[in-house]
């Protein structure tokens, strides 16, 4: 699905992810940044966040979770989790407007919501795709446990690095096989190679997140049609564009689906989580676009009330055109001041930052000063939290960091704090 632009124009300045080869990036800093000492009380906050970071496994404990149980941190900004604020305000004031005000969350939370086809036919209507092809999640995350353990079987071929819920999901039966994307190389996203591991390894099941998390990048639209119509013979094609709305080609801000293409590949999945756009993690809104058949045989295997009726209303929300026309503003607006973050970032000393097409930055450290170094010390001086790469497969432990754009004064806040801890 192409979303033309009207109305906007090209930007005035030069987009982030073709200005991030500069040569300034690549100049070593100009001086090392003092070794990390904390104080005692520090130092504990640091060993009870190292805790709650070893309990969350291979994904960083929620901002929630650390405000909840380490008060004193005093966080100020959440650079950890990838959502656009200004989304997230323009829905807070509609359910304030339509729910809350007019007492009717009670409603929301006490009865029934509506049945998974019922909200698939709501959000039909804006993605302009039959309800039969809708299937609606609680979250990506459950699509994505759904979809591995009803279609996968042999093989499963990921990317690295990559979002590792994609083979730490996979059935204990299923074997998984990696294709590296190279440092050298910007992690870039090589078709060519791609397909020869492909050719060579036959999996019944490939994924490709576009952009993908934790670098950003991103692959073409053109490029992906001449995906799929090499990946035929491929039982089960999963394409996860959780971050898409972030991507823009073209001079303008428009976006490229291939959930349009699932009638033209039937063995095509497409998956969205909503939070990356709303940021509304907490009441579990996703879907995916699919073969009606498969639809069918996740629906007959449970999944009937397995949205919450915050989640409809959501996606009630979601498929009013007068919203869609409100949050396409907010959208362009986040990518605008987003690009300029990156920028900004790309321009700090000792910082190598990945070109991206989506709502966050991958950075490698060049200056001596680890990954969780930074991390902590960011979260426990400054209230600012980003998250450490060390758990991600496919990165050199110890060097990268992921940060996520937020508004403008959060952008600024981060940008001044990182300036100042790197000398």
């Amino acid at each position: 699905m192409i979303v033309p632009r009207t109305r906007e124009s090209r930007p005035k300045f030069k987009p982030f992810e073709l200005g991030l080869s500069a040569p300034w990036l690549h100049r070593p800093p100009r001086r090392l940044p003092r070794p990390v000492h904390f104080n005692p009380r520090e130092q504990a906050l640091v060993e009870r966040i190292k805790r709650l970071k070893k309990e969350a496994g291979s994904h960083s404990p929620s901002a929630w979770t650390l405000a909840k149980l380490i008060p004193e941190l005093r966080l100020k900004v959440d650079a950890c989790f990838l959502s656009n604020p200004y989304a997230t305000n323009l829905f807070l004031m509609h359910l304030h407007r339509e729910v809350i005000r007019p007492k009717k969350l009670r409603a929301l939370l006490e009865l029934y919501p509506s049945q998974n086809r019922v909200i698939a036919a709501k959000l039909g209507r804006v993605l302009d795709q039959s309800a039969d092809s809708i299937f609606v999640g609680n979250g990506a995350i459950e699509i994505i446990q759904a979809v591995l353990h009803r279609f996968t079987r042999d093989k499963l071929l990921v990317n690295l690095p990559t979002f590792s819920a994609y083979y730490e999901f996979a059935r204990p039966d299923t074997r998984v096989v990696f294709n590296h994307l190279r440092k050298e190389e910007n992690f870039r996203f090589d078709p060519q190679r791609y397909l020869e591991l492909v050719r060579r390894e036959r999996p019944d099941t490939v994924v490709l997140i576009n952009p993908n998390n934790p670098d950003g990048g991103y692959i073409p639209y053109a490029t992906m049609l001449e995906l799929l119509d090499e990946l035929r013979e491929v039982p089960n094609v999963i394409v996860d564009e959780s971050f898409i709305h972030f991507a823009t080609e073209g001079p303008g801000f428009a976006y490229a689906s291939v959930a349009d293409e699932v009638s033209r590949f039937p063995n095509l999945m497409v998956l969205k989580s909503m939070s990356k756009d709303f940021g509304i993690a907490g009441i579990r809104a996703g879907y995916a676009v699919m073969a009606p058949d498969r639809v069918r045989s996740l629906l007959d295997n449970g999944y009937l009330w397995n949205s919450s009726g915050l989640a409809e209303y959501f996606f009630d929300l979601y498929s009013r055109p007068d919203f869609q026309e409100r949050y396409e503003r907010e959208r362009v607006r986040f990518i605008r001041n987003s690009r300029r973050f990156f920028a900004a970032l790309a321009r700090l000393p000792g910082m190598h930052v990945y070109p991206t097409h989506a709502n966050f930055a991958l950075v490698e450290l060049q200056n001596g000063l680890s990954a969780e170094d930074l991390v902590w010390r960011m979260l426990v001086r400054r209230g600012i939290y980003t998250r450490t790469c060390d758990d991600k497969r496919g990165l050199e432990p110890g060097k990268f960091v992921r940060i996520a754009a937020r508004n403008r004064p959060e952008n600024a806040y981060i940008i001044r704090s990182l300036r100042r801890m790197l000398g």
